[in-house]
């Protein structure tokens, strides 16, 4: 991978809808080598791919909640059962295995509190063997995940 490379993965992840004319003009390139330059990321798994980025308040998701979970064993079943059910939520945005404490880091997005705390209550709090939960609610959002609305 050269500077055009990281030059066309920036401004992809920019505006991933550019037209390949006008990330061409951008990297200095021509339509033509930008294009296979493009299609190689792609091919290689660099670009993984594209996604809309969509306003969480007009579907009912403003309310971010980033969770540090630990779990009571460590075992394969637990673990597992542990990982694909709320892999599996749909108002799980982010789920890390971490080295250390704690075991898990969620990051949530809800409506509001009382549908955090039906989720925490009803999803989160039901799966066997969670040792502790601690909720985190976000004051203000200084540097958003590239791709995010600011």
């Amino acid at each position: 991978m050269d500077a055009i490379d990281r030059a066309i993965i920036a401004e992809l992840e920019r505006d991933g809808r550019l037209t390949n004319v006008e990330l061409a003009q951008r990297v200095g390139l021509t339509a033509g080598p930008c294009l296979r330059r493009v299609q190689r990321l792609e091919a290689d798994g660099v670009i993984q791919g594209y996604r809309a980025v969509i306003d969480p308040a007009s579907v009912g998701r403003s309310f971010e909640v980033l969770i540090d979970l630990s779990l009571e064993a460590q075992d394969a079943e637990t673990v597992q059962r542990f990982e694909e059910t709320l892999a599996r939520a749909d108002e799980v945005l982010e789920l890390r295995r971490l080295f250390g404490s704690p075991d898990y880091f969620v990051r949530v997005a809800v409506a509001d509190l009382p549908a955090y705390e039906a989720f925490l209550s009803g999803r989160v709090m039901t799966i066997p063997r969670i040792k502790n939960v601690t909720s985190h609610f976000t004051m203000k959002t200084v540097k958003p995940s590239p791709g995010a609305n600011a």
